[in-house]
Formats: C-alpha cells, structure tokens, sequence
C-alpha cells in the first residue's frame, strides 16, 4: 500500500466519506484535491487528527450527463448519508469554464489543476482497497514540496494567489514552496 493509500486509510472519518461517495457508482471517480492533500501534509507534520478540508471534492467522469443538477442531486444525496461540506464535480463538463479542450477522463482533467499537489485523488474500490490517482505524480505530495503544474505555469498569477489565500504556508511550514 502506497503511503498516501495508508494515511488515508488509517482516518476513520476520511474512510466514512470515502464508503458514502462510492455509495454514488460514479464513473471514474475519485475524491481529491485537500481531502487527499491536507490529510498527507498534516500527517507529515504531526497534527492529528487530520484537520478537514474545506470541502469535499467528489470527481467523476460522465460524458452522457454533462448538467449541473445532477451534480447538486449528488451533492443532496451524500449529504444524506453524510452530512459534510460535498462538492460533486462532473469532469466532462468543466473544461468549458476554463476555455479548454474537453478532457478525455478525471486523470486528465487533474492535469489542468494550478498546482501537482492537489491533483492526487483516492477512490475506494469494492474490496475496499483505495486506488490513488495521481495523473502528475505523487512525489511533490511526500516530499513537502507545492509547485505548479503545467498548466498552472501558464497561470502563475493564480497559482500564487491561491497559495496565499489558502494560508498553506502557515498551515504547514515544512512545506517548500516553489513558483515556476
């Protein structure tokens, strides 16, 4: 098991939101972004128990049903089943707000993320084992180390904005911080 696979999998409540979100049958789907994130990072810096994210961000990939009402029908539905900040993203549909190709599956659309470290996603399968999907890798993940994607170069404005109005550098200070 992957060392992300296991800090997730030791977290009783990241567990029970995992079990909820696979309740859906989502295609490709994941739950990524600071669910995964601020779980390893804390965990890399001794807080425990984990703090939780601001949101719970549930990919999937669904060509056929690209409307946001499915989406917030999902939303309603986890909530059900577990009351928690949800947010259900088709991935199909939101290369159209950033005026880019449409991505061919949740990996992909990850790649278009500001920064490596937030595109690693984990899904619970039937056996209840986790897969981790990581498009970019999960090396800057485990090493403490926040820098743009690709994508997020082409955007360094952003990208700079969003790691500091997210308080990351306060949050966790062992984390190297790298702009381009």
């Amino acid at each position: 098991m992957s060392l992300i696979a296991s800090i997730i999998a030791q977290d009783p409540v990241g567990m029970k939101q995992l079990r909820a979100a696979r309740t859906l049958a989502l295609p490709d789907w994941c739950i990524a972004a600071g669910f995964v994130r601020n779980r390893v990072w804390d965990h890399l810096h001794d807080i425990s128990p984990p703090r939780a994210p601001a949101d719970i961000d549930v990919l999937y990939y669904d060509a056929a049903d690209l409307s946001k009402e499915t989406e917030q029908a999902l939303e309603a539905r986890l909530s059900a089943l577990e009351p928690a900040p949800w947010q259900v993203r088709n991935q199909a549909r939101m290369h159209v707000w950033k005026g880019l190709p449409q991505h061919t599956s949740t990996s992909d659309s990850m790649t278009y993320w500001l920064e490596t470290v937030t595109a690693v996603g984990v899904r619970l399968e039937a056996d209840d084992s986790l897969t981790v999907i990581a498009p970019l890798g999960t090396d800057d993940l485990v090493h403490l180390r926040c820098r743009p994607t690709a994508y997020g170069r082409t955007r360094l404005d952003e990208y700079e904005a969003r790691v500091a109005a997210k308080g990351w550098r306060d949050l966790w200070p062992k984390v190297r911080f790298v702009a381009g």
